[in-house]
């Protein structure tokens, strides 16, 4: 059974022309056919001090940021014969330990394999592969897909982590063209003998430091990988907001080639020390949480879910930016799993948005500066449950209304901590329907208007907030 499948607006494979309406085209379903936007953190099971460890806490806090699914950070020195790495019986453990943390707390587990513990990754040698370099990187995969390949948990895999060229004398083309898409023609073929309904995740070519395209460092995709189950994961690392926008429309004219939606794999600018305790300037927080707004607009209105790095503390900070020791972490205290956030773009990471949905969202927006979470969609109660994350320990500590069709009003008063209250109802509503979790900060409802083929949900801030 798959655990989310594919939703574009036309997918062609083989042939078969495959449409639906949802204007969003970039989301996924899970069993149930719901509407799904993924949306997480990367976890590493190490970081440049030594080994990460997690526990229940961590992944409940998780839930509370909005994430449904985590990309877990796999090691290749611990499960590959390349030299210096050796297979680790204990790592192991270690992922089927996070993969339960997961699946107890309701999210969905992506593995992504690093080329990070192994003596030396020549990724010049890589390419050419006369050592037999793809049998050795595919056979570590094959450790994963064996172990996962019945667990309903595990959602899939981003096969290689941020290529590379380097000196190789080669264009970024030719590269992806001759090398790349082959290989990850190789890897999904392999991947889907163990695991047929399991999704990939591909990434295009990380430049070279310095080198950019149209001022983006990640190359293009000129061509088809004709495959199924599969998901275009690329990065975004942008710190100029006039070029997100262009960035992203790019990877979108990726996404319609390759007949496969988008899931951001990365983002987000990495944050510097300075950052921390400077309100204004150029590393400042100010500047930090409107940069980190305008990816989030851009990423609202394609409908793209997102993997924001790192789900750490400060002991991963490290000098690899001009500017002082920077890092990609949420958190600020020194330690592994950190819990001090750093609210100037966790606020930002953990908006509102319509996580899980009975039929086809149309649309949605999160507005920052009014706290407004509009969103539309087609229902479809025959699919089950809807999930909306909210956020209200973060966004709305005032309390929210949900209004429904400008005609329906519940709203939920902090000060009461009792559950959602009626102000006004239209007839074909039933408010035992609508249940406010705040656990997990989701709203869920069971069941939608059913005499509406579109339904307009908009959540404010305020009791009983109408216009």
């Amino acid at each position: 059974m798959k655990l989310f499948k594919i939703i574009v607006f036309k997918i062609l494979f083989l042939g078969m022309p495959f449409v639906l309406f949802a204007q969003i085209k970039h989301g996924l379903r899970d069993d149930a056919s719901r509407h799904v936007i993924p949306r997480g953190f990367v976890i590493n099971t190490n970081d440049h001090k030594g080994e990460v460890f997690f526990n229940s806490d961590d992944y409940a806090r998780m839930v509370r940021m909005g994430a449904n699914t985590q990309v877990i950070r796999l090691e290749l020195g611990k499960l590959s014969s390349f030299p210096g790495g050796k297979l680790e019986p204990n790592y192991l453990k270690k992922l089927d330990t996070l993969v339960d943390l997961g699946r107890h707390h309701g999210i969905k587990t992506v593995f992504k394999m690093t080329v990070y513990g192994v003596d030396k990754f020549v990724w010049e040698e890589f390419w050419l592969n006369k050592k037999g370099e793809y049998k050795t990187y595919i056979d570590a995969w094959k450790v994963i897909w064996n172990r996962f390949s019945k667990d309903q948990a595990v959602l899939g895999y981003d096969v290689v982590n941020e290529p590379r060229k380097l000196t190789m004398d080669i264009s970024y083309e030719d590269l992806t063209r001759k090398y790349l898409i082959p290989l990850y023609q190789k890897i999904i073929d392999e991947s889907q003998r163990i695991n047929a309904d399991k999704m990939i995740l591909f990434q295009s070519i990380f430049m070279n430091k310095g080198e950019k395209i149209d001022n983006n460092q990640y190359s293009e995709i000129k061509a088809p990988i004709n495959r199924k189950n599969i998901i275009f994961a690329p990065h975004i690392y942008q710190n100029n907001m006039d070029l997100i926008k262009r960035n992203m429309e790019r990877f979108d004219k990726e996404s319609d080639m390759l007949n496969a939606p988008i899931l951001i794999g990365e983002w987000g600018f990495p944050t510097f020390a300075t950052t921390d305790t400077l309100i204004q300037g150029k590393l400042g927080q100010l500047k930090y949480r409107e940069l980190y707004i305008r990816t989030a607009e851009v990423f609202d209105r394609m409908g793209v879910g997102s993997i924001k790095a790192w789900f750490l503390g400060n002991r991963s900070m490290q000098h690899f930016l001009p500017g002082g020791p920077s890092t990609w972490s949420i958190f600020s205290d020194s330690t592994d799993a950190g819990t001090v956030e750093r609210k100037y773009i966790t606020d930002v990471i953990s908006r509102p948005f319509p996580q899980t949905m009975a039929g086809d969202i149309q649309s949605f927006f999160f507005n920052h500066a009014t706290r407004t979470l509009d969103i539309k969609i087609k229902p479809d109660n025959s699919k089950g449950a809807s999930k909306i994350f909210v956020g209200a320990n973060r966004h709305y500590p005032d309390g929210f209304s949900i209004i429904i069709d400008e005609q329906s009003i519940l709203y939920y008063n902090p000060l009461k901590n009792t559950g959602l209250e009626i102000y006004k109802l239209a007839k074909n509503i039933d408010p035992t329907d609508f249940i406010w979790d705040a656990n997990s900060q989701k709203l869920i409802v069971l069941k939608w208007p059913t005499s509406k083929e579109e339904v307009n949900i908009k959540i404010v801030p305020g009791l009983r907030n109408y216009e």
